[in-house]
């Protein structure tokens, strides 16, 4: 039998985890500045230090939980495991509302620097910006449903356009646009601005520094999560501070403070408070820099804007998938929310899911007025109650559970009833209720609609709760597909999934990736092309040769993104069962992972002839998935196992 493998396959070290820290991070920038700057006025570049600050307190939180306890869900699952399933549920509910706000707020922005770049300035008026932006969504929905871009590549691209034009920026406008004048110019607090604005301030602030949740998710694809994701987390988090300092200090040079009607303003939170990073570029030649390099720098911040912002909604997309991902499969939303699908990764519900609530919300808020105030104060809501509820959760995992391995902790300690317990967290604790408080006392979207969203959530738990027969306060934990003695004997080092059309066909590989991972073994996609007998084994079968490349490119993705190579292959058989147990003997597979669909029950037998003959055939271990009834039901799917024409195997 195999031996033991060591640990889990993992593909990113520090620079590729601060690489995408950077870009989930800094690309937030290109719509909170202008929002901050509206109410902290010439404080903004403080406030952004202030609340970067508390930021890394939170993240050295995040990063403890994360790499102890990597599974989907980032601070959901921590709530869930340090207390319980409601509350964990909670958790997520507030975290998909910062997501669909992230969405939200990253379409509304694409056609103002879009627009500002190629000087097509209908596309910033009202309604086109909407119409736009709702576009923008149906786009990268429709992309998402089609195919699942490689998140490592987007958040790695994205990084580096956001580094490049905003140190451009910077760089720039500490030579053209730094002014100490200006930057104390209209500085009274209590006057300009006003202690609620800056109270308000706080809160809103936060939106500058999104993508916490994503970036905390990919603790399972560290190398080693004790060094690598601590590094990497805090290496992007604190290049984005420091930016996000710099860019406050930059604007309010060149916006200064000055009065607006009865009070004060700056133009970067009013006549740019939708692309302030472009209104910065337009800045740059008012100062002194000459018109075509001005062009060229505002062309390239205005486009580059934009695509950062479309890369933004995609990776939102994917971090609202894996979290309703997370929940769906601890029974907390409908079963089609944990179902992975091998074309998309995530379940395609919650890519429309997504999609449409940030759609919902855009056009409410513009609807309304003032939409960027009233999408930051209910992402502040949101964001603020996540981050307590998982600082919370690892101080109560400390106690509760002081055996689990922490491949990273938190350092700097103090023991309180015994116990040791992070001072980040005691600190950060606090601050992060303070601010929350803030963002309820000083904005009624915060404080009505927020409540409103948590009840919502409330009822679909209990509703999903109640139909899939689930006591409310019942711990749910996801099925695992490691079916194996934790023994010498049970470990595997080569898995077969031999591929199947349908749901059933994608949860088998989905489960097979999954497998791999846990056991450091290797991986093998099997396409069988049936031949008919009419024909000989090397006829030419184009159709069918293209359907086997497709399905097994989009196997190797799918595994690329959990750090597992899948080999691919492709024979020719005239059977399918013969052809998948040959395979097995000649490539020394450990297990062969097959499906076994619902509809053969119906039909008063357990397995199709396809799996009962590799039962009794293979020379390997043989693990079947027997899926019960109304369970991924494939009611219009013919089983290919049987089709004389079939291009893809069945089980």
């Amino acid at each position: 039998m195999a031996r033991k493998l060591e640990g889990l396959r993992r593909v990113l070290g520090p620079g590729s985890l601060a690489s995408v820290a950077y870009g989930e991070i800094a690309s937030s920038l290109y719509f909170a500045l202008g929002v901050v700057a509206l109410y902290a006025l010439g404080f903004t570049p403080w406030v952004l230090l202030a609340v970067g600050l508390v930021f890394l307190l939170v993240a050295l939180s995040y990063a403890e939980g994360v790499a102890a306890i990597p599974e989907p869900g980032g601070a959901a699952t921590l709530v869930r495991r340090a207390f319980n399933d409601p509350l964990g549920f909670l958790t997520g509910w507030a975290l998909l509302l910062d997501y669909v706000i992230v969405i939200a707020f990253a379409a509304l922005f694409v056609p103002h620097y879009l627009g500002d770049a190629l000087g097509w300035k209908g596309l910033e008026d009202r309604p086109w910006d909407l119409v736009v932006g709702l576009a923008v969504l149906g786009g990268v929905a429709l992309v998402r449903l089609v195919k699942r871009p490689s998140l490592y590549r987007a958040t790695a691209t994205l990084a580096l356009i956001a580094l490049s034009a905003q140190l451009l920026l910077i760089v720039l406008g500490f030579i053209y646009l730094f002014s100490t004048e200006n930057l104390s110019k209209g500085l009274d607090l209590g006057t300009a601005p006003t202690w609620r604005d800056i109270t308000f301030a706080l809160p809103v602030a936060m939106l500058a520094f999104t993508g916490l949740e994503t970036v905390a998710n990919l603790a399972a694809d560290a190398r080693e999560p004790g060094r690598d994701l601590p590094r990497g987390l805090f290496g992007g988090i604190g290049a984005a501070v420091l930016v996000s300092f710099a860019m406050g200090i930059i604007g309010i040079s060149a916006f200064p403070v000055h009065p607006i009607g009865n009070g004060f303003g700056t133009d970067l939170g009013h006549v740019w408070i939708k692309a302030p990073l472009a209104g910065i570029a337009k800045a740059l030649g008012d100062a002194g820099l000459s018109g075509t390099v001005t062009d060229g720098v505002r062309i390239f911040v205005g486009i580059s804007g934009a695509a950062v912002l479309v890369v933004a909604v995609t990776t939102a997309v994917s971090g609202a998938g894996r979290l309703l991902l997370s929940l769906g499969r601890h029974n907390m939303l409908p079963h089609a929310f944990g179902i992975l699908n091998r074309r998309t990764l995530i379940p395609p519900v919650s890519i429309l899911s997504s999609t449409v609530l940030a759609s919902a919300f855009m056009i409410v808020a513009v609807v309304i007025g003032s939409p960027e105030r009233h999408l930051a104060a209910l992402y502040s809501f949101g964001v603020l109650l996540t981050f307590l509820a998982a600082q919370i959760a690892v101080v109560r995992l400390r106690r509760t559970e002081p055996d689990l391995e922490r491949p990273f902790r938190v350092p700097v300690n103090v023991r309180l009833g015994g116990v040791s317990m992070p001072v980040a967290a005691l600190v950060g604790i606090p601050l992060t209720f303070l601010i929350w408080v803030a963002a309820i006392v000083t904005h009624a979207g915060a404080r009505i609609a927020g409540p409103i969203w948590l009840a919502l959530g409330a009822g679909v738990f209990v509703v999903v709760r109640k139909r899939r027969g689930d006591r409310l306060m019942e711990r749910v934990e996801e099925p695992k597909p490691d079916l194996v003695h934790a023994t010498e004997e049970g470990q595997y080092r080569h898995i077969l999934v031999p591929m199947k059309l349908g749901l059933i066909g994608e949860e088998v590989l989905a489960t097979g990736i999954k497998l791999a991972e846990e056991q450091g073994a290797r991986l093998t996609a099997l396409h069988v092309i049936r031949v008919p007998l009419d024909l000989p084994l090397d006829a030419e079968l184009a159709e069918r040769e293209e359907t086997a490349t497709a399905s097994l490119a989009e196997a190797r993705l799918l595994g690329s993104e959990h750090g597992v190579e899948v080999e691919a292959k492709v024979v020719r058989a005239r059977e399918l069962g013969p052809a998948i147990v040959d395979t097995a003997a000649k490539d020394g597979a450990d297990v062969i992972l097959m499906g076994s669909a619902p509809r053969w029950r119906r039909q008063s037998r357990f397995f199709s002839p396809t799996v009962d003959y590799v039962l009794r055939r293979a020379p390997s271990e043989v693990m079947v998935v027997a899926y019960p009834q109304g369970v991924l039901e494939e009611e219009e799917e013919v089983e290919e196992a049987e089709k004389p024409t079939g291009a893809r195997i069945g089980s």
